[in-house]
């Protein structure tokens, strides 16, 4: 896990390195300062000249001074590399999310993803600072720290030896009921993040159905859920500074009472006032690099569970494999299924396509129609390898689809899913995700083909008008039309239209359909419906039934010979009915 994380710190290791080693002159300055001081004090009461009190004055300067400087250094070290490793570790997760395939995204909710993405990082980064930074400091400031104890206050200093394992004890048992506390609160995040997600999404719905106290309660739940298990795990954390304080003072009583009583008695030990001051600093020292570093396993011990959430993306391979030699000429737009059966998952009882032989020649028509749960978006999912076949082959222009470069297969085959979306920018720059190149004058080609240049045009500023998140400032059959025209853009040699012009009134969706056929009369055109008059002029219409081809052929031929065309064709055309009698 740490190997995966540690390919993110890339071009900040020299920052990486830095931190730790001006931490280290820090710390070494710091512990030699009350030694120093010692003998500044010795000096004094053996009655010194000004002179050497003013020597010991600039040395004492000159190491504060050192030690302030080494610890901006290390700190800006630090911090630059904490941000930079953060940085590089988002990047390197979007990347990857970039590369998963459909059934890669199904594994991982939405909500999840922009949690690893904010919430996990950052804990991942603060831990990063405290192991190049705190990490590094406090067991060097405690082990510095016991050695000068030992020289300054000689046998004195075996209280550290006593006291130094119950507080450590004390501070492994809090950590060790922290962590199951911690390693499961990241997923109630995933909650919170989903049901904030849901309801932002769908406000439009939950305004309509008055639904906002229901909402609320919601989110309340799942905050308080969340707010329950870190104020649980605060409660024990809090054991660690009375602890602390009470090892403290109890050093503290021990070295004032026997130290003043050996300087005052001259007994037991050769304890002057100078070390006496010393042992005290360091007993100071020693017990709050104790504290901080109980402080430290507890942020790594969050940050464990946020890295592991981490790496489980990262590892994430994606299920479709690019050929590393595939084919990049797409030659034309035949299609043809060969016994394809699909499901979604392995764990699947049951598959969602069984069986499908298809053959559809290239510049065809193709009409698609059946009920709810038909597996019509399934079937055309295949074919520009958006999931891969569970059995079977798709070819697209002769060739297996697992044979292309996915680049290359996906820039000829243009899909229109069925939930359309719009990025926030300007009509051209989304026009412009079906080519990047495209000219003004393609882009307004491709929109009067979608039966979209007539209401850009309205727009006070045309195709320079800013479509909001979501497209929010649109309706839907122009968000439609807009997804239509991006996808001619690709100038694909398969264009499938997944139920996108539900949204369209039946003049429209007849105009579309014909500037289509006129237009682009090679490119093979596969239309998913609902409306039966979207698909009466097809070459074919293949009728979907339960994951199996029901039935193919034209209108006519379908009207006369698969009971189920006919039924949907009936129930939505009276005129059908009329003639039928």
């Amino acid at each position: 896990m740490y190997k995966q994380l540690a390919k993110s710190i890339r071009e900040f290791k020299k920052d990486s390195i830095k931190a730790p080693v001006f931490i280290t002159l820090e710390v070494l300055l710091e512990c030699t300062i009350p030694f120093v001081i010692a003998q500044l004090v010795n000096q004094i009461k053996a009655g010194c000249e000004f002179r050497v009190i003013a020597m010991y004055g600039i040395i004492l300067v000159a190491m504060a001074g050192l030690s302030l400087t080494f610890g901006i250094i290390g700190g800006i070290a630090s911090a630059t590399a904490s941000s930079g490793f953060a940085r590089n570790l988002r990047k390197d997760i979007y990347y990857k999310i970039q590369t998963y395939s459909f059934e890669n995204m199904d594994r991982f909710s939405t909500s999840s993803l922009v949690t690893r993405l904010t919430t996990d990082v950052s804990n991942v980064q603060n831990a990063y600072m405290m192991i190049i930074r705190a990490a590094i400091r406090f067991p060097l400031m405690l082990v510095f720290a016991f050695i000068m104890a030992f020289v300054m206050g000689g046998k004195m200093a075996f209280i550290f030896l006593v006291v130094v394992p119950i507080l450590g004890f004390g501070l492994f048992l809090v950590i060790r009921k922290v962590m199951p506390i911690f390693k499961k609160v990241f997923r109630k995040y995933d909650a919170l993040n989903t049901s904030i997600q849901e309801n932002v999404k769908g406000m439009r719905v939950v305004k309509s159905y008055v639904r906002e106290e229901y909402e609320k309660k919601k989110f309340d739940g799942a905050a308080s859920d969340i707010c329950a298990d870190f104020t649980r795990a605060e409660k024990i954390l809090a054991i660690n500074n009375p602890l602390m304080q009470f090892c403290l003072y109890t050093v503290m009583v021990f070295v004032l009472f026997f130290g003043s009583y050996t300087i005052i008695t001259s007994q037991g030990m050769d304890l002057d006032v100078g070390q006496f001051s010393a042992l005290l600093t360091y007993s100071f020292q020693i017990l709050s690099s104790l504290m901080m570093l109980s402080m430290v396993f507890v942020m790594i011990t969050m940050a464990s569970e946020s890295a592991s959430r981490i790496i489980e993306v990262l590892d994430e391979d994606s299920s479709l494999a690019n050929p590393l030699d595939g084919q990049k000429i797409v030659k034309d737009g035949s299609i043809d299924f060969e016994r394809v059966s699909f499901k979604y998952s392995e764990t699947a009882k049951k598959m969602s396509l069984a069986d499908i032989n298809l053959h559809i020649n290239s510049g065809e028509t193709i009409g698609i129609i059946g009920g709810t749960g038909a597996s019509k978006t399934s079937l055309i999912q295949l074919i520009p390898r958006l999931y891969d076949t569970t059995e079977g082959v798709v070819k697209v222009g002769g060739i297996d689809v697992k044979d292309y470069d996915l680049e290359a297969l996906r820039n000829q085959v243009a899909v229109v899913l069925q939930k359309n979306v719009l990025f926030s920018g300007s009509i051209k720059e989304n026009l412009r995700w079906g080519n990047k190149e495209a000219t003004d004058e393609e882009i307004i080609e491709a929109c009067k083909l979608a039966q979209a240049d007539e209401f850009i045009q309205n727009f006070p500023n045309g195709y320079d008008t800013y479509i909001e998140q979501g497209g929010s400032n649109v309706s839907g059959g122009q968000k439609q039309r807009l997804c239509i025209a991006r996808a001619l853009l690709k100038k694909p040699k398969v264009l499938i239209l997944d139920d996108s012009t539900s949204a369209v009134d039946t003049k429209t969706d007849a105009m579309i359909r014909k500037a289509l056929r006129e237009f682009i009369p090679e490119t093979t055109k596969i239309i998913i419906a609902q409306r039966t008059a979207s698909v009466e002029d097809a070459d074919q219409i293949i009728v979907m039934d339960g994951g199996s081809i029901s039935g193919i052929g034209t209108h006519a031929e379908l009207l006369k010979n698969n009971p189920i065309y006919k039924e949907v064709y009936l129930s939505q055309n009276k005129a059908g009915e009329q003639d039928e009698e």
